[in-house]
């Protein structure tokens, strides 16, 4: 079952700009191991966090750093959750993330749908 789905649009030159900008950005939003990619993926990246919080339908619990996008060894992308944003998911019946993301002409997109249980319905007293 669909438990949310998010997606996130970037302006890539604006983001670099804000980097260039607030240095304290690279730390405070990404993995160290994000921090050593180019612009645009970080771009892409930065997406795909905001689009995972508008699938969880907000931000309570989550923290920048926890999420980290990493590649398969195909390219997909996917998420690394770590902390209480590992929490968070595991606690909103969260089975598997999807993720897609996407960069052109300036613009860098995410897409993700979060997947799995339905929370069980309280019984009613009669």
């Amino acid at each position: 079952m669909i438990i949310g789905i998010g997606v996130d649009l970037v302006d890539v030159p604006r983001f670099e700009q804000s980097l260039a900008r607030t240095p304290a950005l690279l730390q405070r939003l990404f993995s160290p191991a994000e921090r050593i990619l180019k612009p645009r993926s970080l771009a892409a990246r930065y997406a795909a966090k905001e689009a995972l919080i508008k699938a969880l339908g907000g931000s309570d619990g989550v923290h920048w750093t926890d999420i980290e996008v990493a590649s398969e060894p195909s390219g997909r992308p996917v998420f690394a959750l770590s902390g209480s944003t590992a929490s968070v998911v595991a606690e909103r019946g969260i089975t598997a993330l999807h993720l897609s993301l996407s960069h052109d002409a300036g613009l860098a997109a995410a897409y993700v749908v979060a997947e799995g249980v339905a929370p069980a319905e309280p019984e009613r007293g009669r």
